[in-house]
């Protein structure tokens, strides 16, 4: 199996803003990829997402840090074949939790939107799992995390390599 990171590297500084010089730079670039499943029992390097997200020192999604910093919490979606899909990262309040993290890709409709499970629950650390419920499929996929990599002073994600 070939480890590409399908363009991950070189899209991410289009997906991490500079930040403002009155927001910590606390964001953090998430790339998960797709873990093995029926349709892909190896996995799939070419099926994930490139996450932009507040985590906090435990390695948790922070919704305190995502109030400061919302504006610069992206997603983007790939799979190979197919155009890529930029989104926002999303805190919401109610659901099971009190909480919902999913990732929403236009205002206007609720109907694409891509729920996690449980994702305020999860550290982010390298091979970890975590779920997300597919937009209009209504199942969840587990991708693994495949690094976590902090923005930097200035915000942009930068190669881990």
């Amino acid at each position: 199996m070939t480890h590409d990171t399908h363009g991950i590297d070189a899209d991410a500084s289009r997906l991490a803003r500079p930040a403002s010089p009155a927001v910590p730079a606390a964001l953090t670039r998430v790339p998960l990829t797709l873990a093995r499943c029926a349709e892909h029992p190896e996995g799939s390097v070419g099926r994930g997402y490139d996450i932009v997200a507040p985590l906090g020192p435990d390695g948790r999604l922070d919704a305190t840090l995502w109030h400061g910093t919302r504006d610069r919490c992206r997603v983007r979606r790939f799979r190979t074949g197919k155009p890529d899909r930029h989104g926002r990262l999303v805190h919401r309040a109610g659901g099971e939790r009190g909480a919902t993290w999913l990732i929403d890709y236009e205002d206007w409709t609720n109907e694409d939107d891509e729920a996690g499970y449980r994702l305020d629950t999860h550290a982010f650390v390298e091979g970890e799992l975590v779920s997300i419920r597919q937009a209009g499929a209504g199942k969840f996929l587990t991708f693994r995390i495949a690094r976590v990599v902090p923005t930097g002073a200035g915000g942009h994600a930068g190669s881990p390599e």
